[in-house]
């Protein structure tokens, strides 16, 4: 039997039963790293109202840019791991990378608040996307258990955004921002030891590709990792004026999909069929996302002011519950809606991925109503009720799982192999630009009075999500009806 530093992909993608073990690793790896992420990211509105004293309006914009920046990146990243260092290096980059922003912004998040944002944005790019990639690798092109391997994987990210979304804004709101800062580099050095102890038995998955002229692989390599040094005051200049956050993204998208065209050009017709099909489903999840990430902004910000901290008599602090309410609703029911799709193929009644689309947004709409009808539930201090609140993440919960783990999946089953980072890239990418509208969207419901009343923010950040609500569920209803004509895009993949 081969050892592990011999295993070989054929070995790898011959595993039997339902999960290869190298998913495993790939699932504790990722479940840290997304500890790091969410924890960061459920405290970056709070900490810049509390702690930076930005107006409402202005916090939502800068969140906004910011997670825009960080999943713009993970299409540079994949588009650097596919060319030139290979996923491993990639990931193991991004790691240290995290970690150092998350110890510069424990030293003082305070005095260097961007400075650490900054090298987050840039190993987050490093890192999400390749490890996605990984997943897809370890199983054959046609492989039917790929889509429970993503699940699994999909279940990972969430058991990391609960553990980290609920720990770190406690521990930054009770005890001091500094810690809780720290406290996510710390899980992300766990998540990269454990990397560095299983890499072996990732066999050749992830490393880099071989190149035309093998001279100059080495010098390329380390030209990635200085670019990637010698960009933070790019960065730093355009996460802290969102002028320069609206020219980025007007450049990044077209310019990303000339270079795609361009690669399309060298496909088949049946490949370019495919290709056009996961770009209509990356539209889909722009607008999906929009929606979808006023969790990090504007709903961050109503659970602060707005909400009572009662739920079925105890006492939660609902920034705890915005953050980490989603991820367990998904991880609750992601086995549960998995057991549904088995079933209804069984039947042969099971909705293709365009209906599941399209039924994720009659849920995203049903959701935000939701959150909207929660202004009725109200006392004369502004603030409503917990539980309204975490049923509508319970709706918005069940819109994810139709929609989010299909695309991971869709992306490598959509796409030609050589173009997997690039597609997995441009997957986040468009998570950039729901990001960057999502901003947007939370800036125009907020009210630019620093000194505004809870009951004045609620009756705005209500009507907003009323808004959303009717666009989310028209969305839906669309797609639905044009489902059977895209579905012929995709029909040799479906």
């Amino acid at each position: 039997m081969a050892n592990k530093t011999e295993i070989t992909l054929e070995q790898i993608q011959d595993f039997k039963g339902k999960y290869p073990k190298q998913l495993w690793y790939l699932f504790f790896i990722e479940m840290w790293e997304r500890f790091c992420f969410y924890g960061n990211r459920g405290m970056l509105t709070i900490f810049m109202v509390d702690v930076l004293l930005l107006s409402d309006k202005n916090a939502n914009l800068q969140y906004g840019a910011i997670q825009a920046f960080v999943y713009a990146f993970t299409f540079i990243g994949g588009l650097f791991a596919d060319k030139i260092l290979g996923f491993q290096k990639s990931l193991l980059w991004g790691g240290i990378l995290m970690i150092s922003g998350s110890v510069v912004l424990g030293i003082s998040a305070e005095h260097y608040f961007y400075y650490g944002i900054c090298l987050l944005i840039i190993g987050t790019g490093f890192f999400k996307p390749n490890i996605s990639t990984m997943v897809g690798e370890l199983y054959k092109e046609g492989d039917v258990r790929r889509d429970a391997g993503f699940g699994l994987f999909y279940a990972g990210i969430n058991v990391g955004a609960l553990l980290g979304g609920a720990i770190c804004v406690y521990v930054g709101k009770m005890y001091t921002w500094d810690l809780a800062f720290l406290l996510s580099g710390g899980f992300m050095i766990v998540g990269l030891i454990t990397f560095l102890v299983t890499r072996a038995y990732l066999g050749p998955i992830g490393l880099a590709p071989i190149p035309a002229k093998p001279t100059s692989a080495k010098r390329n390599q380390w030209m990635v990792y200085a670019g990637s040094i010698l960009i933070l005051p790019g960065i730093y200049l355009m996460i802290t004026n969102t002028h320069y956050t609206d020219i980025f993204m007007y450049i990044i998208g077209p310019a990303t999909l000339m270079y795609l065209m361009y690669e399309m050009l060298k496909l088949g017709w049946q490949e370019n069929k495919k290709m056009l099909a996961a770009l209509v489903f990356i539209f889909l999840s722009i607008l999906f996302w929009a929606f979808f990430e006023q969790s990090g902004g504007s709903l961050s910000l109503f659970a602060k002011d707005n909400l009572n901290s009662d739920l079925f008599s105890l006492n939660i602090d609902p920034n705890v519950i915005n953050n980490s309410s989603n991820s367990l609703f998904v991880i609750l029911f992601s086995p549960l809606i998995g057991l549904l799709w088995i079933w209804m193929k069984r039947k042969k009644i099971e909705p293709n991925y365009f209906v599941k689309f399209g039924l994720a947004f009659l849920f995203l709409g049903g959701a935000f109503y939701v959150f909207y009808v929660n202004r009725f539930f109200a006392g004369a201090d502004g603030k409503t009720s917990l539980l309204v609140f975490t049923a509508a993440y319970f709706v918005i919960s069940i819109a994810e799982l139709f929609l989010s783990p299909i695309g991971l999946s869709l992306m490598t089953k959509l796409s030609p192999k050589k173009l997997w980072g690039v597609m997995m890239g441009l997957w986040f990418l468009a998570s950039a630009y729901g990001q960057y509208v999502a901003g947007i969207l939370g800036a125009g419901m907020a009210s630019p009075d620093k000194n505004a009343s809870a009951t004045v923010k609620l009756n705005l950040y209500t009507e907003g999500y009323h808004q959303l609500a009717i666009y989310g569920i028209i969305t839906g209803v669309v797609v639905i009806l044009v489902a059977p004509f895209l579905k012929k895009l995709m029909r040799e993949a479906d």
